[in-house]
């Protein structure tokens, strides 16, 4: 039984800082979480500022994360945060996770998980041993319609899948806007700090996971070509990939941000013997249901006929717009309500087990490096293991 709320820090994420604030209305909405401290910044002076502007204790606002968890690990049990959640680029994820996990605080973190595979092998090894959790904010896993989905396919209702295309089109990056002050584009399309993929890292592992989370199965071979499509750009900025699945359904995969006039259209469709469905990020409360012998059906979110996945992940009425930060959301209340029965040593329900974890963050760097490779070799076909 809850007695009080999960406690957190987090890492990254000060002021201007587009996720970090997204991650902080999302953990807020259900009244669960209490943001108890933060090392906001690795300026001195923005880590100072974020924290006051967010009303953190004066002792509570770290410079560095190293000085966090070693403070934070010394309070007393009933003071000390629960978890922590990183919001950095890339380059700055593995750190504070594994130093988190080692002073024995869970974790919550942007994805991709790590910078290369090796150090997301060495998250999953600590996860382990620890027992602690960590949970990846593979967004788009949460929308109520996504959950329907992946129950009707569950539930045979398309019966063998035969076919998977998902596609992910941005156009933020139709420039070199990464010269021109956009910090985001900067770090993101330099390999240093986003590792070896920019597009099929930052977008095509949402792409990977949402389609191997609706479908139920598992990428085993993947044929890619990445391209780099404006000069002078250092990453890919668009790519294409084949996928097998391991039921022997076939895939396509295409991610670009390079897709001029689009803003963020992930969009999936997935067909089986009997029918298919089709699924827009843009118009998320809606569910198209196709079948062969009979007329398409639209799903709507908010609906008594929805399965109990989708009803338990929805929070207002039919026809009440809901989207990206109530998704959002939806993964901290399963991960904090699975942390709350932990910590009270009670059984978390597959409800509230259901938020990607340390394995999809392994999977998605599998991904990132089979791709690069592939695309490297010609686009010969690589086995995708994790």
């Amino acid at each position: 039984m809850k007695t009080r709320k999960i406690r957190m820090g987090m890492v990254g994420g000060g002021k201007d800082a587009f996720i970090g604030a997204v991650h902080r209305i999302a953990a807020n909405i259900d009244g669960q979480v209490e943001f108890c401290c933060g090392a906001l910044s690795i300026n001195p002076d923005v880590a100072r500022e974020s924290g006051e502007m967010l009303f953190l204790p004066e002792d509570r606002i770290y410079l560095t994360y190293e000085e966090m968890i070693e403070k934070e690990s010394k309070l007393p049990a009933d003071k000390r945060i629960d978890f922590i959640t990183i919001v950095t680029p890339n380059f700055a994820h593995f750190g504070p996770a594994m130093m988190a996990l080692d002073n024995g605080f869970n974790v919550v973190i942007e994805k991709p998980i790590a910078l290369s595979l090796d150090e997301a092998k060495q998250l999953q090894q600590k996860v382990e041993e620890t027992g602690l959790l960590l949970c990846l904010t593979h967004t788009y896993s949460g929308y109520p319609m996504v959950k329907q989905a992946k129950q009707m396919v569950k539930d045979g209702a398309f019966g063998k899948i035969r076919k998977v295309m998902v596609e992910y089109p941005q156009g933020w990056l139709s420039t070199l806007t990464e010269r021109e002050g956009n910090a985001g584009a900067a770090w993101r399309t330099d390999p240093k700090k986003s590792g070896k993929s920019g597009c099929m890292g930052d977008i095509g592992t949402h792409a990977a996971q949402l389609a191997e989370y609706i479908s139920g199965l598992k990428i085993t071979k993947l044929c890619a070509d990445l391209n780099i499509v404006v000069e002078g750009r250092g990453l890919d900025d668009d790519g294409n990939v084949l996928l097998k699945f391991d039921n022997g359904a076939s895939g396509v995969l295409s991610a670009s941000q390079v897709a001029a006039g689009e803003e963020n259209a992930l969009a999936i469709r997935i067909y089986g013997e009997k029918g298919g469905l089709e699924w827009h990020q843009m118009e998320p409360n809606t569910l198209l249901v196709k079948w062969l012998t009979e007329p398409t059906q639209v799903y709507r979110a908010g609906q008594a006929y929805l399965s109990d996945a989708a009803k338990y992940n929805t929070r207002v009425p039919g026809g009440h717009p809901e989207g990206y930060l109530e998704a959002f959301a939806n993964i901290y209340r399963n991960f904090t309500l699975t942390l709350s029965a932990k910590i009270h040593g009670t059984t978390p329900t597959d409800a509230m087990l259901d938020f990607p974890k340390v394995k999809d963050g392994v999977r998605g760097m599998t991904f990132i490096d089979s791709v690069v490779a592939s695309s490297q070799s010609d686009q010969k076909w690589f086995d995708f293991n994790s």
